[in-house]
Formats: structure tokens, C-alpha cells, sequence
């Protein structure tokens, strides 16, 4: 059976907790599951029949973006005089070629290298993201663009609709201000005023629903930008106490940044980016965004020290680089993003094809001579990726791949998609690793230096591929056929050994036993052990180590009852066009 992934990254504020496996007195121990019974397949297909027959219900569709009053605009000129052009004048002329990055390996980093960036814009600033939250460090990165444009900046801002819902608070009335302006792209929702009506068109344009766009990107002055897994939330930025996200950005400084602008301007610009303000019908009084102005004063005096907010330190971006106080790593790159033509002309989702981005990660994983490390939380290979894994192997090249457990993702539904390739991807030669739930304390939040979370709710959202320990490709890509085929997607090849290595640090450590699960293929042994016990007869053995104990399962480990049978229910679900 052929599944597919669904959506990759629903919004993240449920406070999902898993019920432990229970103990037992055999070497292996036997997480908690069950079977899908027969009944639940019944109602999981006279459901199913429901739905297909509501999809058949027509739906008014809305003009093109083009159609409608807005302004055609573009990035600043790469060659405009600005301070962080004048601070990267030097290396940008001792690197012919070549751009400056620096990792965003933790939270903290990330959320002030944004602000920081946010403060330096002097004429432009760009922001495209899947999910923009306006939560508390929503809220700060908002007042900082804000504080933008009350310098005279220009912003910009693209949000992708799945995850908009707020037409009628903070965002609309900043977009009232006269140089910032929203746009939502594909809309589906955003124009309606309950969640009923946002459903019904869910059910109704299901094939244009699926399609999003997933890329995530912020530019300041066409010189610098930040690219990566990130959405904006507190889950990304280690503020969340219910979630943490181990995620992985990086900063782009220098010709590179043209390169991101443009894509931006071919989103921005495209038939399915809607100003907001054609779809959001409230009138807003001028004094409702001084209100604003003065409630994000408000919030960040209270927010910014707690939350880590505030820049790296009180000089000047432009002036730590000239100084070389922020340290670039030169090397060559190369950017490649879907255009937004793969939804706005989208095809049948049968015909849909593999886009730019994704060629691209998959050239460079097949040019592997050595080693291919995989940091993907939605990973969903078929077929096609573990014959692609067995010709590597084959090679002689190590294929490791990191993704999430069952207790640990934060998208059920997925695991329907991957569970049925863990055995054939291991007989490929490939080693297995999923990330696990909880994270071993390691010190306050500020002092963290590296990926790994210390909350008590922890799951894997890097998106990062290290090829040879030389090569590092980061992105919004995760190695699923959402983002090849119905996602637009953006992919920055670094052709670094110094980033590649750094980020294989990540990996090892990320993989160690006490952070996440080895998978391996049962031994003959263990499947001994499990014979005439209760235990299910899995093919597949989870090893970790917690508090210096080694420990193994033969179930998702941690995962509980109801992750189970819903991963079974999923996988009985025929919708694999859309998935």
C-alpha cells in the first residue's frame, strides 16, 4: 500500500502527552498498542465515503490577486547604499563570489539574530513564513517590524493561509500602518468570519487547500537573511512551556541575499498573494494601531529580558560585522526555491511534479561518496527513497537518517506514511534514529548551545542534510512527497566542510541514546525472547539510554494507546492523492 504525507507542520500549541510504556520483567520491554479493530475500519470507511461526497459540492472561487487593487513592488537594489552593505563591503570583495553564514543552532540565537536583523533594516524588510504567531515572541518580532517602519522601512510580509487566524487583531491593524503590508498566500479562510465557514471551504477545495507554501525567509535590506526551519512562535524559540522545537536556521549575508529577495518578490507578487486588507472586511480607526504601538511597548518591556529578546548586545549589527564581532563562515552556496507558479498553475495532484528545490537536495544526496546525515521530522520515503538509500549503500556511502518517534511528532498522521518503510529502509542499510519526547536537563535555557532542548515536550523540526561532512543543504525540505510534489519549498546548498562538520556534531549528539531511539531489525535472539509472550512480534527493536540504563522495546516506545490506533487508522484511510 502507497501512502503519502499530509500537511507537515499543523499548528503546534496542543499539549499532546504521551502515556508510558509500562514495565515488565523481560529484557525487552513491550510498549503499549493495539490493533485497529475491525469495526473502526468500517466507520473509518463509511466516514471517509461522507467526506468524498461533500468534496463534490461546488464553491464560488475568487478572482486572481492580480485582479485586485495592489501595488507591484520589488526588493531594494542589491547595490543601494545601506550600513550593512558599507560593513560587508570588505568580505564581500576578500570572497569573490561567495556569501558569510553563521548557524542559528538554538533558539535564543535565532529569536535575537531576528530582532537584531529587524533593528539594522534602514529601507527593506521581508518576511515569508508558513506560520506567524501572535504569541509572546510573535509579539516581539511584530513590534520590532513595527519599530521598522516607524523608521521609514518598508515591510513586507507573507504569511501562507493554512495557519492565519488573525484577520481581526494585531496583524490587521499593523497592516493598516502606511509602510507595512500583509499578504496571505493561496487563501482559503481568511476572508470568512467563522471556523465553520474555513471548514466548509476546507472541505470544499480540498486539492487547492493541500497546496501551501512552506518557505520560510526574512531579508533586511537585500544584504542579509535568515533561512531555515523556522516558523515564527514560541515553540521555535525555546518560549513555549508546553513545546520545544529542536530546529536549525541559518544567516545568509552578502550575494546571496539578492538571491532569496527575488524568490521573494516572485511570492509576493504572484496571482495567489492577497493583500490582506481585500480580505479582511474591518474598518480600522487611525487611532487603533497607535493603540497597537503602544500594547507591543508594553509587551516588550515586559517580554523582551525574559525571553531572551533582546540583540546580541547593544551595538549595532552592521557595526559587529565590520568589526568581525559576528563571525561569517565564506564559502560558495547555491539557492534554490520552488516558484510559486507550483501552486498558483498547480496540476492534478496525481501529475504534480517534483519541484526545483527538491531535485536539487536530491542531486546533491546522490552525488554522496562518503556519508549522507538526514535531520527530516516528516519523513516518508516509498519505495523510490529506500531503493535510492540501497544504491548508497551499495556505494559504500552511510546513509543516517534522524527523524521523529511516534511519541515525539508532533503530526500523527505522518506516521502512517513512514512506520511502513522502517523495516525496508533498514534491510537497505540505512541507520535509523528517532527523536524521543523528552530531553535530558542540561542547564538553564540562555546557557543552551546547541540544539537540543531541556523541556519536558521536545520534538525534531530541523530540516538540514550534511553530504560528505563538506556539503550542507538547509531549508524548509523535509524528505516527504508533501514538499516534493504540493508544498513550495526553498533549499541553500553551502558548500562548507566547517558548517558541514558543525552540523554533524549536531547530528551524533542529536543521536546519542539518551536523545533519541536506534532503531534496528530484531536479532534472532530477541525475537527468541519475544517468542510465547504476550509481547506483539514486531520486526523492530528501540534502544535508548536514561539515566545510564540501556532499555529496549518492541513497540513505539511511549507512545501510547491512542497514537497507535490512530496511526493504524490513517493507515486504512484511501486519500493518498492528498496526502
Amino acid at each position: 500500500m502507497t501512502v503519502y504525507s499530509v500537511p507537515t507542520e499543523p499548528t503546534p500549541h496542543r499539549d499532546r502527552r504521551s502515556t508510558p510504556a509500562p514495565g515488565d520483567s523481560l529484557p525487552l520491554r513491550t510498549a503499549r498498542g493495539a490493533k485497529v479493530a475491525p469495526r473502526i475500519a468500517i466507520f473509518a470507511r463509511a466516514w471517509l465515503a461522507l467526506l468524498f461526497v461533500t468534496l463534490l459540492a461546488a464553491c464560488a472561487t475568487r478572482p486572481p490577486a492580480t485582479a485586485l487593487p495592489r501595488e507591484t513592488t520589488h526588493a531594494l537594489s542589491a547595490s543601494a547604499n545601506t550600513p550593512l552593505r558599507a560593513a560587508l563591503a570588505a568580505d564581500v570583495a576578500a570572497h569573490p563570489g561567495q556569501s558569510g553564514f553563521r548557524l542559528l543552532a538554538n533558539g535564543t540565537d535565532a529569536l535575537q539574530t531576528r530582532i537584531a536583523l529587524a533593528r539594522a533594516a534602514t529601507q527593506t524588510l521581508d518576511m515569508q513564513y508558513y506560520i506567524a504567531n501572535e504569541d509572546t515572541t510573535g509579539k516581539l518580532l511584530l513590534g520590532a517590524a513595527l519599530y521598522a517602519a516607524d523608521r521609514g522601512v518598508r515591510v513586507r510580509m507573507l504569511v501562507d493561509d493554512l495557519n492565519f487566524r488573525d484577520i481581526d487583531s494585531l496583524m490587521a491593524a499593523l497592516d493598516t500602518h502606511p509602510l507595512i503590508e500583509i499578504r496571505v498566500f493561496n487563501p482559503y479562510g481568511s476572508a470568512q468570519g467563522s471556523m465553520f465557514a474555513r471548514t466548509t471551504n476546507l472541505l470544499t477545495k480540498l486539492d487547492q487547500f493541500t497546496r501551501r507554501m512552506h518557505n520560510k525567509a526574512m531579508i533586511v535590506d537585500n544584504q542579509a537573511a535568515i533561512v531555515g526551519g523556522r516558523n515564527l512562535g514560541d515553540e521555535y524559540f525555546n518560549a513555549s512551556p508546553t513545546l520545544e522545537f529542536s530546529d536549525l536556521d541559518v544567516l545568509a549575508a552578502g550575494p546571496v541575499a539578492a538571491e532569496v529577495s527575488a524568490s521573494f518578490d516572485d511570492y509576493w507578487n504572484s496571482s495567489v498573494s492577497y493583500p490582506l486588507s481585500a480580505l479582511n472586511k474591518q474598518k480600522f480607526d487611525p487611532h487603533d494601531l497607535d493603540t497597537v504601538r503602544d500594547a507591543l511597548r508594553e509587551h516588550w518591556r515586559k517580554n523582551a529580558e525574559p525571553y531572551d529578546a533582546k540583540p546580541l548586545n547593544a551595538t549595532p549589527l552592521a557595526e559587529q560585522i565590520a568589526r568581525h564581532e559576528l563571525v561569517l563562515v565564506w564559502a560558495d552556496c547555491s539557492f534554490v526555491p520552488d516558484s510559486p507558479e507550483k501552486i498558483a498553475n498547480a496540476q492534478t495532484t496525481q501529475n504534480a511534479q517534483v519541484g526545483d528545490a527538491m531535485r536539487s537536495l536530491i542531486d546533491q544526496i546522490r552525488a554522496a561518496r562518503k556519508s549522507v546525515l538526514v535531520f527530516s521530522p516528516y519523513f516518508v520515503p516509498h519505495d523510490a527513497g529506500v531503493e535510492e538509500v540501497r544504491k548508497l549503500t551499495a556505494r559504500g556511502v552511510r546513509v543516517a537518517i534522524l527523524t521523529n518517534s511516534l511519541a515525539a511528532t508532533d503530526a500523527v498522521v505522518v506516521q502512517s506514511g513512514y512506520s511502513p518503510f522502517r523495516v525496508p529502509l533498514l534491510h537497505a542499510g540505512a541507520e535509523l534514529y528517532e527523536f524521543k519526547p523528552s530531553q535530558p536537563v542540561r542547564g538553564e535555557r540562555r546557557q543552551r548551545p546547541g540544539m537540543m532542548g531541556s523541556r519536558s515536550r521536545s520534538s525534531l523540526h530541523a530540516k538540514a542534510y550534511v553530504i560528505d561532512e563538506r556539503t550542507l543543504v538547509i531549508g524548509s525540505l523535509n524528505l516527504d512527497p508533501r514538499s516534493a510534489r504540493l508544498n513550495t519549498e526553498l533549499a541553500l546548498t553551502i558548500d562548507s566542510p566547517a558548517l558541514a562538520h558543525d552540523v554533524a556534531g549536531y547530528f551524533a549528539r542529536a543521536t546519542s541514546l539518551d536523545i533519541s531511539y536506534r532503531v534496528t531489525l530484531t536479532t534472532p535472539e530477541e525475537r527468541a525472547q519475544l517468542a510465547g509472550t504476550a509481547a506483539p512480534n514486531s520486526p523492530l527493536i528501540w534502544t535508548d539510554e536514561e539515566d545510564g540504563v540501556i532499555r529496549t522495546y518492541n513497540l513505539d516506545p511511549h507512545a501510547g494507546f491512542y497514537r497507535n490506533v490512530l496511526t493504524g487508522l490513517f493507515l486504512l484511510l484511501p486519500v493518498n492523492d492528498q496526502l
